[in-house]
């Protein structure tokens, strides 16, 4: 890859996948920038760039709805781009570099590697899910100390080839994906906010991605677009949103653990 070429690109929920992006571009070239993909100017940036970084991350071994949408409604960008995925995951995806990657190849990309890292979980609403904070901060040590490794081994010509390949994709198609499909096909319509506890201030409408929370009669109500990126579940103040659980248990964005 040529570092002047180069961009990241990204959608983060609670912002591990935003570090990790800015993170390797930073790690292999100091100028080189990046960029959420619901950024006004993304088609630009996109255009302009003959390598790009894509980070997402996995939901059920899938591509969140969010993510499908704006690689499909802008094909076109992607023909002739060199691609690098990176794919981050609280616990497991098998293949989850390589989802996003088979969809970009089927609009002319070139995908030159991928890489998983494992960081801390942004399901707010499970206890099952949490860890303890010194956990956190190890993992995310961690997966810090591998997007340095695979910058490095990118700019040498030997980019990670995490979750590209065959053995790659079964992992992940009967990990999860093939019992869980249905949960990604579509936007969600589960997004629960407690009106007792909502106090109407606006925060989880305007960091919503796909507008899917407004503002009526001075309280927050959830419509049928969720893409379950758990952004507003982690910085609602009054823990008024769940989506998969009954209460929130503990919120943290990847500011927590730095």
């Amino acid at each position: 890859m040529n570092a002047k070429q180069m961009i990241g690109i990204y959608f983060s929920g609670t912002g591990n996948t935003g570090y990790a992006v800015e993170h390797f571009v930073k790690t292999y070239d100091a100028d080189a920038s990046a960029y959420s993909i619901e950024d006004s100017n993304i088609t630009e940036y996109i255009a302009d760039a003959n390598q790009i970084v894509f980070g997402y991350p996995v939901q059920y071994s899938n591509i969140p709805k969010f993510v499908k949408d704006f690689v499909d409604q802008n094909k076109r960008l992607w023909k002739g781009k060199m691609i690098f995925v990176i794919a981050t995951m609280g616990l497991f995806s098998g293949d989850g570099a390589g989802i996003l990657a088979r969809r970009l190849k089927k609009h002319d990309a070139t995908i030159i590697g991928g890489l998983h890292l494992k960081m801390t979980d942004s399901i707010a609403d499970e206890k099952a899910l949490k860890r303890p904070f010194e956990e956190n901060q190890k993992l995310i040590m961690l997966a810090t100390q591998k997007i340095e490794r695979a910058a490095e081994d990118t700019r040498n010509g030997h980019a990670p080839q995490d979750g590209i390949g065959f053995l790659a994709h079964l992992a992940g198609l009967f990990g999860q994906r093939l019992y869980f499909y249905n949960k990604t096909r579509h936007y969600s319509d589960k997004l629960k906010i407690d009106p007792k506890r909502c106090v109407g201030c606006g925060r989880c409408e305007s960091i919503c991605p796909t507008k899917n929370i407004c503002i009526e009669n001075k309280v927050a109500v959830a419509k049928d677009r969720c893409t379950m990126c758990y952004r507003c579940v982690n910085t609602c103040p009054k823990q008024a949103i769940t989506l998969l659980g009954k209460r929130v248990v503990e919120q943290g964005t990847i500011d927590k653990y730095l």
